[in-house]
């Protein structure tokens, strides 16, 4: 009932979010009859246009609260390869009922250019699947494009996707990742593999699977920020799921999807609950940004515009939520963050046949393996990535690495200067390092 409700509030607030967003435009453009009036009358303009300001940040931050905020673009037109600029082209390279793998083609007609992206390496990046959608890494994969053919896993909304297809499970993230992977080495001969957040486990599952049924493996793995031992330095998210049972989570978190979707019916934790509980972990942080946006908008200089604008920027893609299929979401509860069934051995997965098998990560022999964490991470504590290096040990020492980012977030990670001038480059030269 609770989506259902939700989704009435949505819509009877939409007009007034679009009505805001007119009277926003209507105030703050000069060509405007009201604008024109103040700029011809200097004693009106004088006491009244900073009103006239103030009301117009005003009804664009109400827009901004109330406005609907649909899967945003990667947008990624073009990259720059060794000084030439290449364009790039989306495809979907497989379509599954729940997440797209979405390839990152890059077209030149410099054919020394071409020569050089064809021996580029081939990096899978899979993305998380825990309430934002993919786009939250454009800044991963535009940096990564300029020295790799990269594919990502782009999930979909759970609320789109038929009651016909079935239900989704942390076994079908699995034996997902496993397809993709066998995918790109049927294509390219071999792959690298990376994973941000929440897949860590899913993808270390996958390729110890692979490794154990004598499946070629990916050549590395690069795993950031993930809870491989969520044991370690317990974050608010940790104990969120620590100190409430399982029923908990059924009984308060889990929803139908109303008729208007074509997922009606399908029972899934909602993106706007996700959200509020995003919004929740740092309220403070987020008055203080929407306030900022308010005076920016007042202010109206050069650097104010420059400031909404990036604000606008990050909102757009931080509230845009997906949601996430109800088996998916309550067995990622259970097996990696209340019975941490992977560190101590015990988790069984149901391949694509319907058969288990036990996840063996000390099977792993020939993938690299690359750690990275933030130093100042809120969402997978210090230890929690690096974990993975006492579970892999059939990788020789030499064959793996752990790089802790200090002064870094959590997003720190994986976007910004921090990515692109410190863990870039590391994640960049291990790849170089096992390219045949």
């Amino acid at each position: 009932m609770l989506y259902q409700l939700y989704e009435a509030q949505r819509s009877f607030m939409e007009p007034f979010a679009e009505f805001a967003q007119t009277t926003a435009k209507l105030l703050s453009n000069p060509t405007t009859p009201i604008a024109a009036t103040y700029a011809s009358n200097p004693f009106v303009d004088q006491f009244t246009q900073p009103l006239t300001q103030r009301l117009s940040a005003g009804y664009d931050l109400m827009y901004r609260l109330g406005k609907d905020y649909v899967k945003p673009v990667f947008g990624i037109q073009s990259v720059a390869v060794y000084g030439a600029d290449v364009a790039v082209f989306e495809s979907i390279a497989l379509d599954k009922p729940f997440c797209e793998l979405r390839h990152f083609k890059r077209l030149t007609d410099n054919a020394k250019v071409l020569g050089t992206l064809q021996k580029q390496p081939v990096v899978l990046i899979v993305a998380p699947l825990s309430g934002h959608y993919a786009t939250l890494l454009r800044d991963t994969v535009r940096t990564m494009l300029a020295d790799h053919n990269v594919y990502i896993t782009d999930w979909k909304n759970a609320r789109i996707v038929p009651m016909a297809d079935g239900a989704f499970h942390l076994d079908d993230y699995v034996n997902y990742v496993e397809d993709f992977i066998r995918h790109l080495q049927a294509e390219h001969g071999n792959c690298h593999v990376v994973s941000v957040c929440q897949p860590t486990v899913p993808v270390l599952a996958a390729v110890s699977l692979m490794a154990s049924r004598g499946e070629t493996t990916p050549l590395s793995m690069t795993m950031m920020g993930g809870p491989i031992d969520g044991t370690k330095t317990p974050t608010a998210v940790n104990n969120l799921a620590t100190k409430n049972g399982f029923d908990w989570f059924e009984r308060n978190l889990i929803y139908t999807v109303p008729s208007n979707f074509p997922g009606a019916g399908r029972r899934v934790y909602p993106g706007f609950l996700q959200h509020t509980g995003f919004v929740a972990m740092n309220a403070d942080r987020h008055k203080k940004s929407h306030y900022d946006y308010f005076t920016d908008l007042i202010k109206g200089d050069d650097a104010s515009t420059a400031n909404a604008e990036a604000h606008r920027k990050f909102y757009d893609e931080y509230n845009a939520v997906l949601d996430m299929d109800a088996d998916y979401y309550l067995e990622t509860i259970k097996i990696v963050f209340q019975d941490f069934s992977l560190v101590k051995g015990t988790w069984d997965v149901k391949n694509a046949k319907g058969k288990l098998e036990r996840v063996k990560p000390q099977d792993i022999k020939t993938t690299a393996l690359l750690t990275v964490e933030g130093e100042l991470d809120d969402i997978a504590g210090i230890g929690q990535t690096e974990a993975a290096h006492g579970l892999c040990t059939g990788i020789a020492k030499t064959k793996r690495q752990h790089y802790e980012v200090k002064g870094a977030g959590h997003y720190g990670i994986f976007s910004g200067s921090r990515w692109r001038e410190q863990v870039y480059p590391e994640v960049k030269a291990l790849i170089a390092k096992y390219q045949p």
